[in-house]
């Protein structure tokens, strides 16, 4: 009886999930992508430094012509000579501020058609709200958030009037700090929060003209920034950012490029970052009816995960506070 059971058991469980990826191929959107990198020009905003110049050194060994944007220029000097020293070829370097609007539209006008346009500028003082100066709010809103807006907008009509017809990406770099809220981030995820909302509406925006959107959920990255940025960092952040590791620039790169030749939206660089894509997902766009069969099989399970990690966090908080003062 048992053997006639357990194949048939099989099928009930077979057919509907059959069936499921049917229907998740059939809707799922936008369609399949890739975008080409070789002999491309991929424009690299925070390019002089960190993930940007790890991005830089990648693309130009996939063969892609590479221009790199920052504000200060001797950084820019000294990048396009390490990236020149690692691999025989130049790299182009523009100054600007992305806060000012004018400024970078004058550059873009004079930088040539944009393929890929990687907003990977950054600025980011974690500290808990209450003790933050509104000054430092109002810097990571407009560079990380406002900044983004000013490059699309500068690019947007060029990347839509484009002589080579090929598929063109735009790359938002959020962050795990945007894919969830944690003490001491409030300003920052606030301002890596937003660019989701920018990417999806973009997106829908921009799909008839073969341009595809990606948002990039980069760790904790070993970079100089990250140094200095722990000086100021709360224990207690510390203690609840302590679970999703440091990567390295080069690796965290290596993930975007990747994510940005596949067309992917969600473009996450470590596991834990994979794991919050699932239990984020909600209404973005998704490429892949594979991913979406994941992401709808492991819905129920990823809320339970979520929820034990509020657990987890609030104890710290308890904990910590109800230690003597």
């Amino acid at each position: 009886m048992s053997n006639i059971d357990l194949p048939f058991l099989g099928l009930i469980v077979l057919i509907p999930l059959t069936i499921l990826l049917i229907i998740l191929k059939l809707i799922t959107r936008p369609n399949p992508i890739k975008i080409p990198i070789k002999s491309r020009h991929v424009l690299i905003i925070g390019g002089s430094s960190g993930i940007g110049l790890a991005l830089a050194h990648q693309s130009v060994l996939e063969g892609a012509r590479v221009t790199i944007l920052a504000r200060n220029l001797s950084k820019l000097e000294e990048a396009k000579d390490s990236i020149r020293l690692s691999t025989g070829i130049d790299v182009g370097i523009v100054s600007a501020d992305v806060c000012d609007f004018e400024s970078v539209k004058k550059v873009f006008e004079n930088v040539g058609e944009i393929d890929v346009l990687v907003c990977n500028e950054g600025v980011f003082v974690a500290q808990e709200f209450v003790e933050q100066e509104i000054s430092e709010v109002k810097q990571m809103i407009d560079i990380n958030l406002v900044g983004s807006f000013n490059l699309v907008k500068a690019a947007l009509i060029g990347m839509k009037n484009r002589k080579d017809r090929r598929p063109v990406s735009i790359a938002f770099m959020s962050s795990q700090a945007g894919q969830v809220g944690i003490y001491g981030y409030a300003a920052y995820s606030a301002s890596k929060f937003g660019p989701r909302g920018l990417a999806e509406a973009l997106q829908q925006e921009v799909i008839a003209d073969d341009i595809h959107v990606s948002l990039i959920f980069p760790p904790d990255t070993d970079t100089p920034g990250l140094a200095e940025e722990n000086k100021r960092k709360p224990r207690l952040t510390s203690i609840i950012a302590a679970s999703s590791g440091a990567m390295k620039a080069d690796e965290v790169a290596k993930k975007v490029l990747n994510g940005i030749k596949s067309g992917s939206f969600f473009v996450p660089c470590n596991f834990e970052g994979f794991l919050l894509s699932i239990a984020t997902a909600g209404l973005s766009p998704q490429r892949s009816y594979l991913m979406a069969f994941v992401e709808v099989i492991s819905a129920g399970l990823m809320r339970i995960a979520g929820l034990c990690f509020q657990w987890t966090w609030y104890g710290s908080i308890e904990k910590f506070h109800a230690q003597p003062k």
